[in-house]
């Protein structure tokens, strides 16, 4: 890695690729970090922003935007920020490159339902690999303020090198080896977070959101341990801090789309007019189908799916909710 032109390589221009690329300006020298979109690789070089998607913040002169995937293989290290369904095809495309790959996006691929690490495994065997999840919005991330987040890698030494390459006095990568658990607490919550935007929109109610989280906590650490992950990590930055974060403020975009949902906007309107990703719509009915045949109850992530795809109504989703039968609390 020290012979590399770049130490980190950013691949994905979106809000939260420069916020990543904003911190490793604290770090490194030089960043650079691919966009596909031409307008942001002019804005980011050119006038030291990126107004697409992450609109009044100053970048630092050092980070040095591409449109072109093959110069990746001048970097060291290479950060893969591109949105959970589109991971796959930009694997592939990557050049040849033995730098690690921290993987970024958080979601379940829709045609297989294998999550992102799974997808990096075989479309990029050889090269090392690490997760990177926990409660981060991008804009207070790019802005500096403290933020703690997972790095999972079962090679603890892997783990180690990149929390020296990434860490900066504000981030603060915390080492884990449940590569799966942090992966599915990045997944399931944004899901959740629709849920909650619901219940904002439609008026239901402090006490309706408490305890959507707290039940939708409990629907993770089901699917999460069914998939091989551990309750500690799920309780973890990666799941229980994460959830948290999306489930409570208008940032997130996924809360945001439940939000117009629970006012009654219908979903396609809503996700026909964002540039941006709300990734929960995407894995909504793969983690439906995927807890399906694991035989978890998920009755949230059921409620979500339905009003994603217009089958019932918000008094509907929320009277089947409520009817559930009494029973202890338990996960």
């Amino acid at each position: 890695m020290s012979s590399a032109k770049y130490p980190v390589g950013i691949i994905g221009g979106g809000a939260w690729g420069t916020a990543l690329a904003a911190v490793m300006t604290q770090i490194h020298d030089d960043v650079l970090i691919w966009a596909r979109e031409d307008e942001v690789v002019a804005g980011i070089n050119d006038a030291h922003e990126n107004a697409t998607f992450l609109a009044g913040l100053k970048l630092s002169p050092k980070i040095v935007a591409t449109g072109h995937l093959n110069r990746m293989a001048e970097c060291g290290a290479l950060l893969v920020v591109t949105p959970a369904q589109h991971v796959r095809a930009t694997l592939a495309a990557l050049p040849d490159t033995p730098a690690p790959l921290l993987l970024c996006a958080k979601g379940i691929e829709a045609e297989t339902q294998m999550l992102v690490s799974d997808i990096a495994a075989e479309v990029r065997p050889d090269n090392p690999l690490a997760v990177l999840s926990g409660p981060t919005f991008a804009h207070e991330v790019a802005a500096g303020k403290p933020t703690a987040i997972t790095l999972a890698t079962p090679n603890q030494a892997i783990g180690s090198m990149l929390i020296r390459l990434i860490a900066a006095p504000h981030f603060r990568p915390y080492w884990s080896d449940d590569v799966v658990g942090a992966e599915i607490g990045g997944a399931v919550k944004n899901v959740l977070a629709i849920g909650c935007g619901v219940v904002d929109g439609a008026g239901l109610g402090l006490n309706a959101r408490a305890a959507l989280i707290a039940r939708g906590f409990a629907e993770m650490q089901r699917y999460g341990l069914a998939r091989g992950g551990r309750a500690e990590t799920l309780a973890g930055l990666s799941g229980l801090g994460d959830l948290v974060l999306t489930c409570s403020s208008e940032n997130s975009r996924n809360f945001s789309l439940g939000r117009g949902l629970g006012q009654g906007i219908p979903a396609a309107e809503m996700l026909a007019d964002r540039r941006t990703v709300a990734e929960g719509a995407f894995t909504a009915p793969v983690l439906a189908q995927s807890a399906q045949k694991l035989g978890v109850d998920m009755p949230i992530v059921a409620a979500v799916c339905a009003l994603l795809d217009g089958s019932a109504t918000v008094s509907e989703v929320t009277a089947t909710l409520l009817a559930r039968p009494l029973k202890a609390e338990s996960w």
